[in-house]
C-alpha cells in the first residue's frame, strides 16, 4: 500500500489521484507521522459497502440462529404465501 504525507497530497492531489485510478491501491495519508485517512478508488469503496452489507446480513442471520427465532420450512412457506399471491 502507497503511503503519502498529507502535505504531499495538498501539493500532488491530481498526480495521487491519477495513480490511486491507475493502480487501484489504496493511497494511507499521514498527518503528523499519524495514519489519518485512506484515499479509496469510488468502485472499490462502493465493491466493499456491498461486501459490508452482505455480511451484515449474514451475522444478523446467524444471530437470529443463536436466538433460536426460527420458522419450520412449512411455517415459512405460510407466511411467505400471504405475500405472494
Amino acid at each position: 500500500m502507497k503511503t503519502e504525507l498529507v502535505t504531499t497530497l495538498k501539493r500532488q492531489a491530481t498526480k495521487i489521484l491519477a495513480d490511486l485510478h491507475q493502480t487501484k491501491e489504496p493511497v494511507l495519508i499521514t498527518e503528523h507521522g499519524q495514519p489519518s485517512a485512506y484515499l479509496l478508488d469510488v468502485s472499490d469503496y462502493e465493491f466493499m459497502l456491498e461486501r459490508m452489507k452482505i455480511l451484515e446480513g449474514i451475522v444478523r442471520g446467524e444471530a437470529t440462529i443463536q436466538d433460536g427465532r426460527t420458522l419450520s420450512n412449512d411455517d415459512a412457506k405460510e407466511r411467505m404465501s400471504k405475500w405472494l399471491k
